[in-house]
């Protein structure tokens, strides 16, 4: 360990330069070669990435020379190397927080951060809160319905709602978390003093905070973590008395490896739900049939590539990221591209900021989101393989989420079925056991009363989900 004593001077300029910007907006746009050159000099992880590949930084001089860089991915990069030296300078303590998510198996994986890299996701919800919520003019009660701990969503939303009051926005932030008991608590104690409420939080939980009851406050909402539909938005707007669901409420594009990369905007919205009414259109644009999340970007914070239908993206954070590998299928639209394609069509979206699109469907071949937790089918295995389920199984299964009648979302299981007397429910409960034994995401941000899956049992071979011959899939888009 490092002895370095005495405090960092260079970390209070550091920071007030960074305020100076966030507050002039200034945002230069992001320069993918230049963060390649300073990552490759002052990250030793990466350059030992580099020496791995045989690859001297020098070489890289232009953009073409970026682009045939080698992708770096959680498994040859953030797992492969010490966390420390995947930080600037190899200094973990150069960052001052630290935030936790599941990765592809539920092992939790570390991204350390500071403060500065806040301020580029401040300007997400800035364009949010401004151009769709008007909290420059409006006073906002900003709630917090992320799960607080070590998790990304909850403080590190909380961190940039109050960077924008700091910026003179007329914001005051509470944070319950996702403890829907005080979140209906504060709420009449609170929302009585504010012009409207803005609640945050992941899509299915705010929707079980809508349907308890939240009074007849102006309410906005802000979601995150999971697609949903734009029926799911219309009902959603109707039962918390939201007056346009295309102004009033926005999803985030986030990720625990660098925060929030892109936001829905007025525009955006009004063209992805003219869209959802066209799937023809919708699958000439996107390339599938799936209605993906529709958000805009700003190349000034996260520089993206779309390689083989999935996204890379490149930006600075407390461990700095180059053609960074995330698994997200999904693709990008220039902004000019994107007005063309609509007015081809007879529509004419909203206005909305001159940003480039980015559109995700997730990773579907590898999760499923439900209420904001990654559900991993490692995490299911392990309940069918106890004692008492597996001789009734044959370890196959598909993992998926859908909308019931009441647009709620549900946890499903087709599991394929060895012995005749095989019991769901006793499926059902094993399954739970070990999702909140391994899974901390779906222990912490599933309500109690969502945790039960639905088990579905299928005979071997049944043609739609267990075809034989075919290479088999364990999760379903939903």
């Amino acid at each position: 360990m490092e002895d370095n004593r005495g405090m960092d001077a260079t970390r209070p300029a550091q920071v007030i330069s960074a305020y100076e910007d966030f507050f002039a907006d200034l945002r230069p746009a992001l320069d993918p070669v230049g963060l390649f050159r300073t990552v490759a000099s002052t990250v030793p992880a990466y350059q030992r990435f580099l020496a791995d590949h045989a690859i001297d930084p020098a070489d890289v001089r232009t953009q073409a020379d970026f682009e045939r860089l080698p992708l770096t991915t959680k498994d040859n990069y953030q797992r492969k190397y010490p966390l420390a030296q995947m930080c600037r300078d190899g200094r973990l303590d150069g960052c001052d927080m630290i935030a936790v998510s599941s990765g592809s198996s539920g092992t939790p994986t570390i991204w350390p951060r500071f403060v500065t890299d806040e301020l580029h996701i401040a300007a997400r919800f800035e364009q949010v809160f401004r151009d769709g919520f008007q909290s420059q003019e409006v006073s906002t009660l900003a709630v917090v319905c992320f799960p607080l701990g070590t998790w990304v969503g909850g403080l590190f939303t909380m961190a940039c709602v109050r960077h924008l009051a700091t910026k003179g926005y007329r914001i005051t932030v509470v944070a319950p978390g996702n403890n829907k008991a005080e979140i209906l608590r504060v709420l009449p104690e609170l929302a009585p003093h504010f012009d409207q409420v803005v609640l945050l939080g992941y899509p299915p939980f705010l929707k079980d905070v809508v349907d308890s009851g939240i009074g007849s406050y102006p309410v906005k909402m802000v979601f995150a973590g999971e697609v949903f539909s734009e029926e799911w938005r219309t009902l959603v707007a109707s039962r918390a008395g939201v007056a346009d669901p295309v102004r009033d409420m926005a999803s985030l594009y986030g990720t625990a490896d660098a925060g929030v990369l892109g936001n829905e905007t007025p525009m955006s919205v009004s063209i992805r739900r003219f869209l959802a009414t066209r799937p023809e259109l919708a699958r000439e644009l996107f390339g599938d049939s799936r209605l993906p999340t529709l958000v805009q970007y700003d190349p000034a914070s996260r520089f993206f590539e779309a390689k083989d239908g999935t996204l890379l993206f490149s930006g600075d954070n407390g461990v700095p990221l180059v053609r960074y590998h995330i698994a997200d299928e999904g693709g990008l639209i220039p902004h000019q591209d994107m007005l063309e394609f609509c007015e081809r069509n007879g529509f004419t979206p909203l206005d909305g900021p001159r940003l480039p699109f980015v559109f995700v469907f997730g990773r579907s071949l590898f999760t499923v989101s439900f209420f904001g937790a990654n559900i991993y089918p490692e995490n299911v295995t392990v309940g069918l393989e106890q004692p008492e389920i597996s001789g009734w199984v044959t370890g196959k299964f598909v993992l998926e989420t859908y909308e019931d009648s009441d647009r709620d979302r549900r946890l499903r299981v087709t599991v394929e079925q060895a012995a005749e007397d095989a019991d769901a429910a006793t499926i059902a409960e094993s399954i739970r056991a070990q999702l909140l034994r391994l899974n901390s995401e779906f222990a912490h941000y599933v309500p109690a009363e969502r945790q039960l899956p639905e088990v579905v049992l299928r005979p071997a071979g049944d043609p739609e989900y267990f075809p034989v011959g075919v290479k088999h899939r364990y999760t379903r888009p939903s």
